[in-house]
């Protein structure tokens, strides 16, 4: 039977949307393949670890993995490693190791635990990466906000800007991650320059592998967009940024989410997120997202920026 591995990284808060997601992926899999599901955590309760993989079928096995300290310690609690200039988790770095962590897979599936699952993943693994470190869509919600453009092109130097990949979702080359000692090179650059990221891990990933990026159907990656309308097949819908369907009851794309969700045992739960999110709430969230754009006008002006570097030093997977 073909095995599918796929890949999540989570926090212990974030269990209740990771649990939608995965029954979204096993209400569209396969019975005729098998589904490795495995989450990355560094601490999570007895009570999220068994709920997780209770979720485990005859073909869809899902199983927790602790993150050790010391393959993480590194990377330090500095402002420039903070998710979107409001907080850090070391969650959004956990991706970046899984393929040395899984020696075993040439190939694998990395799902943000943000996401509903609309069609077979195994279709999604099928795609054809070929000599690229690994696939993913291009991330278009930078181009609707000037100050993003601005970051993609000024602080990254990377041209065009449409060339920026949102990495919620990917077609991991796990083995080209290995050869190409992506992990070493990551260490490297961010222990020499520190540099100042809106998205940490995402602009390493694009500045490493950049020109050796498969870019998936926009579909694979469809997101919140109040500039775009919905998309109208989506394959996956990801929740990225600060508009959530437990935080937003409007958003686009919500009802995805809700569907599922109502199916699992934290529905009451995310209602009640939903219900005690207020109004304030809502304004705060959108500010973030203003204050995370505007940090774009400090940045630009470090002295190590990726387009700055990149004039004297190659920052690319050789």
């Amino acid at each position: 039977m073909k095995i599918i591995p796929v890949f999540y990284t989570i926090s212990d808060n974030y269990t209740p949307y990771a649990y939608v997601s995965i029954q979204s992926l096993i209400d569209h899999a396969d019975p005729n393949k098998d589904y490795t599901i495995t989450l990355l955590v560094q601490e999570i309760s007895p009570e999220h670890k068994k709920s997780l993989e209770d979720m485990s079928t005859d073909n869809i096995h899902v199983n927790v993995f602790h993150i050790s300290d010391d393959m993480v310690n590194r990377i330090h609690k500095g402002k420039e490693n903070y998710l979107r200039a409001q907080f850090f988790t070391m969650s959004i770095f956990y991706r970046l190791f899984i393929p040395d962590l899984f020696p075993q897979y040439d190939k694998a599936v990395y799902l943000d635990a943000d996401t509903i699952i609309c069609d077979d993943i195994a279709k999604l693994y099928d795609t054809e990466v070929g000599e690229n470190m690994f696939a993913s869509c291009p991330d278009l919600s930078i181009r609707y906000m000037p100050l993003l453009q601005k970051y993609i092109k000024e602080c990254q130097g990377i041209l065009p800007a449409e060339k920026y990949i949102n990495n919620g979702v990917i077609v991991f080359n796990m083995k080209a991650f290995r050869d190409k000692h992506f992990v070493d090179k990551f260490y490297y650059l961010m222990d020499k320059y520190h540099f100042d990221n809106v998205d940490p891990d995402q602009a390493y990933m694009n500045e490493i592998c950049e020109d050796k990026i498969y870019h998936l159907p926009k579909e694979w990656d469809a997101m919140p967009n109040e500039s775009i309308p919905e998309f109208e097949n989506p394959k996956i819908v990801h929740y990225n940024l600060f508009f959530k369907p437990w935080h937003f009851a409007d958003v686009q794309y919500g009802h995805y989410f809700w569907d599922v969700a109502k199916k699992t045992p934290y529905y009451d739960e995310l209602k009640k997120q939903l219900d005690d999110f207020t109004d304030e709430d809502r304004q705060r969230a959108r500010a973030y997202l203003e204050r995370m754009a505007e940090r774009v006008d400090t940045i630009v002006k470090e002295p190590n920026t990726w387009a700055k570097v990149k004039q004297h030093e190659s920052v690319k997977i050789d």
